[in-house]
């Protein structure tokens, strides 16, 4: 059958528009600045050492392209490199087997993964900022709740622990513990053993610190979590945070000598910091559900809505303690902080519009007059209360 050219002229007109549309689609996801884009070869690994959540997706997928721009902003405020949390997303037109395997069924689709589990747990809400944040908060809420607290680790034998991905991290999260992240096929980890077991032996009966090992080929999300680059590795842990790598040289003298020197730093810090609770001021007021009405009612309020979680939250901290220091002695203005985690002030985050971390809000006399969006150093946000204050003066 003959094609007139006029047809001819049409159908290359819908090819090119075709194409340029496909083009459209795919530079919007090159635009991805923030964003982790996984594979099948990446994924399972990635999954493994933190908490993820993961947008399984189609290009051409509409829904996909409008939820893309709230996306990237959650993954620009979540994938600091102190933040515990990722945010990622799987092409799944390339990765067909990892969304099959995914149990992936309509476009898009958001799971929540919990480090090292590989069966993630569906978002079914609105995707707007606000749920999706709520969403996080609940799931990484549930991680901690009374059900989930992990068994007590065995005991130990001849004063050294084995410790697993399900003792860990309870039994790290209090005290003084000196642990060993090793390889069982490691040649380095094979000769320090016997000087390892002498150690926690000749410690056995010390209740101040912990001697313990933990192999890293079988519980890789752990070792993960402390970076664990090579092998053996022993780590000074206080309280569940790393707080030295123990570099020296690997004799049972040594050992015992630094575990000392340890105990002893660790009991001067405690004694100072006790003397600094003694005398230290509280400069910013720590707000709940409960107490948020009463605390907003008179002068100004400026309230900082946080999740200890987030990254730019964290850097904010010692900055907003500052500011609260300057303003201790003002009976007209309040420096205070809501954490958005807590189970009575989730809902109290929702009723004051809390769209992202942290959110800064000024209140006067209990209303909400200004949301914070400037620069946060200290500088600024003095400057930003005391032009507010002299308004408020100025207007009487």
């Amino acid at each position: 059958m003959a094609i007139s050219s006029a047809d001819f002229i049409a159908s290359k007109r819908q090819i090119l528009l075709f194409l340029f549309m496909l083009s459209q689609v795919s530079n919007g996801h090159d635009e991805d600045v923030h964003t982790l884009q996984y594979t099948s070869e990446n994924f399972s690994t990635a999954i493994e050492t933190m908490d993820h959540f993961v947008m399984f997706y189609a290009p051409w997928c509409g829904h996909c392209q409008r939820l893309g721009p709230i996306w990237e902003q959650l993954a620009e405020i979540l994938n600091e490199e102190d933040s515990s949390l990722r945010t990622a997303k799987v092409d799944c037109t390339t990765e067909i087997t990892l969304c099959s395997e995914q149990d992936v069924t309509g476009y898009p689709t958001l799971k929540f993964y919990k480090t090292g589990e590989t069966k993630g747990i569906k978002f079914r809400g609105t995707r707007d900022l606000p749920s999706l944040f709520a969403f996080i908060n609940e799931q990484l809420a549930s991680s901690f709740t009374i059900e989930d607290v992990a068994p007590s680790p065995p005991e130990a034998v001849n004063g050294l622990l084995e410790l697993t991905e399900k003792t860990f991290e309870k039994h790290v999260s209090f005290g003084h513990h000196f642990v060993k992240f090793y390889a069982p096929w490691c040649g380095h980890c094979q000769k320090l053993a016997p000087t390892w077991d002498k150690l926690a032996n000749s410690l056995r009966n010390d209740d101040i610190v912990s001697i313990s090992k933990i192999d890293c080929t079988q519980h890789r999300s752990i070792c993960g979590q402390f970076d664990i680059k090579g092998y053996p590795t022993l780590l000074w842990i206080e309280d569940g945070k790393k707080i030295d790598k123990y570099t020296g040289e690997r004799t049972h003298e040594e050992l015992k000598a630094y575990v000392s020197m340890m105990l002893s730093k660790s009991a001067d810090q405690s004694s100072q910091q006790r003397e600094d609770n003694d005398s230290a001021l509280h400069p910013t007021l720590s707000l709940t559900a409960d107490s948020f009405q009463h605390g907003i009612e008179k002068g100004f309020s400026f309230v900082k809505f946080f999740a200890p979680w987030c990254g730019h939250c964290k850097r904010l901290a010692p900055t907003w303690e500052e500011l609260g220091k300057k303003f201790f002695t003002n009976n007209n203005v309040n420096i205070a902080k809501v954490d958005c985690t807590l189970d009575g002030s989730k809902q109290l985050c929702n009723e004051q519009e809390v769209e992202g971390f942290p959110a800064l809000f000024l209140y006067r006399d209990g209303r909400k007059v200004f949301e914070y969006n400037g620069s946060r150093n200290l500088d600024d946000l003095y400057d930003f209360v005391i032009y507010h204050l002299q308004k408020s003066h100025d207007e009487l």
